[in-house]
Formats: C-alpha cells, sequence, structure tokens
C-alpha cells in the first residue's frame, strides 16, 4: 500500500476519515485534506481509475489488520501428522511394535503416514508393499480410517498411504 507522498497519480477519488466520498480531487489536495485532519492519505484501491485513496491513521489500520490476521492464525486447525516408516521384508515382531506405534499416534487424534520404503532389489516386487500396507491397514482398522490410499505407482522408492483417526 502507498501512503502520503508516495501516491504519484492524479487525480484521485478520495474518501474522508467518516467513510463519505468527497469526489475526484487531486493528490496536493488529498493531502492537505489529510494533514489538516493530523491523518495519513492511504491507496485503497490501485487498480481503478482514478485510484481510490482514503484518509485514515495508518498506524492504526495496521494494528487493526495484523490483530484480525492474528485471530484468524489462532482459528486455524492444524493437522499432526506422524510417519512411521516399514521395510517390504518385515520381521513380524518389528511389524507389530510399529503397528502398535502407530495406534498410540492414532488414539492421540494424530494422522499417520505409513511409508514402505524399498530399496535395490525390493523394487523389483511392489506387491510386497501394498501387501504390508494392507495389513497394516486391516491391524489398524478399528482405530483408522484411510485417508489417502496407496497411488498405483511408487513415489520413487516410497510406498505411501495415510491413515486418519475414527471420531469418537
Amino acid at each position: 500500500m502507498r501512503i502520503n507522498e508516495r501516491i504519484r497519480l492524479s487525480p484521485v477519488r478520495l474518501i474522508d476519515d467518516e467513510g463519505n466520498q468527497v469526489g475526484v480531487v487531486s493528490v496536493d489536495e488529498a493531502l492537505q485534506r489529510a494533514r489538516e485532519k493530523g491523518l495519513d492519505l492511504v491507496e485503497v484501491a490501485a487498480t481503478s481509475r482514478p485510484i481510490v485513496c482514503k484518509i485514515m491513521d495508518y498506524g492504526r489500520f495496521r494494528y487493526e489488520q495484523e490483530k484480525k490476521a492474528r485471530e484468524a492464525k489462532k482459528q486455524q486447525h492444524q493437522v499432526d501428522l506422524k510417519e512411521v516408516k516399514y521395510r517390504p521384508n518385515i520381521n513380524i515382531h518389528d511389524f507389530e511394535t510399529k503397528t502398535r506405534k502407530a495406534r498410540e499416534f492414532l488414539e492421540q487424534g494424530k494422522h499417520v503416514k505409513v511409508t514402505i520404503m524399498f530399496r535395490m532389489r525390493e523394487m523389483r516386487r511392489p506387491e510386497n508393499g501394498y501387501e504390508l500396507l494392507r495389513r497394516v491397514y486391516e491391524s489398524l482398522q478399528d482405530a483408522a480410517k484411510m485417508e489417502r490410499e496407496p497411488s498405483k505407482e511408487l513415489e520413487g522408492r516410497d510406498l505411501t498411504m495415510v491413515l486418519r483417526p475414527l471420531k469418537k
């Protein structure tokens, strides 16, 4: 936003500090009116012709905008995503341990990204990864719903699926 002397295009459509439309005036006259009231001349619509300027307290205006932005940020809901990584040829005990950890995350209300990481020759048998994802989902079915299904193709060397907790 341009304020005061930074506004160069003349004439401007002026709106006074009470919100009343004054009309089309020169930039110098608009600046003079703003100074008489001890306020700033602020460009509010730069794309229209003539540009629209308003007489206001710019510092207070910026403070109000920042306050609204902070309130909007407080209202924002951020999803907590945890990742659990598996290998295609995982041992039963390791599978159960990682799946138990994923269940804990889901019970805490967090989303879980299940990743199957492939190496070298394992890339030849992606069906092992799909089978493992199916097993993970079946063991967590009572605590989770699938948010993003595994893609038909590998994403690089990984295969992923996202689970979200069930609503209580």
